[in-house]
């Protein structure tokens, strides 16, 4: 076996590729060796006797799977997690996701005649204030409420 180092250089300029991607045709070894300028090679790249390998990529499956579980709140334990709340997540974005929940559930409320537009108001301010930490803390609260106005 002789050596096609030049060769394989050769080939990698001409094919725009590294040196272990190009595949040389073992049939054709001699006339590969036999071939010392590059349109030589050319001529064997034409034919086909020398080829790239194809780009190996890093397959994206398991970072997919990982991202699905991740969405629905797995692998997101305290061992996975470095820093603060607050540097995972923005407190005014936090505020803004919270509050405007809470603001759609007092309208559909509101709408629906679940409560009338004095309680709405008054629930409304206290939301506004940070009185409540979620909805169901809101809705809780606006049934004693309810409760009390009767």
């Amino acid at each position: 076996m002789s050596d096609l180092a030049n060769q394989k250089r050769m080939a990698a300029a001409i094919l725009k590729c590294g040196v272990n991607r190009v595949w040389f045709d073992p049939e054709r070894q001699a006339d590969i060796e036999a071939a010392i300028s590059r349109n030589d090679l050319r001529e064997l790249v034409a034919e086909g006797v020398i080829k790239a390998h194809a780009v190996k990529g890093n397959s994206r499956g398991r970072a997919r799977v990982r991202m699905a579980k991740r969405s629905y709140g797995h692998r997101k334990g305290p061992g996975r997690r470095k820093g603060a709340i607050g540097a995972r997540g923005p407190g005014k974005r936090m505020w803004i996701g919270k509050i405007r929940a809470q603001r759609r559930a007092l309208r559909d409320m509101r709408e629906e005649g679940t409560i009338e537009r004095g309680l709405y108001r008054l629930m409304y301010r206290r939301a506004s204030g940070g009185q409540f930490r979620s909805v169901s803390h809101l809705t809780a609260h606006v049934e004693t409420m309810a409760g009390r106005m009767k």
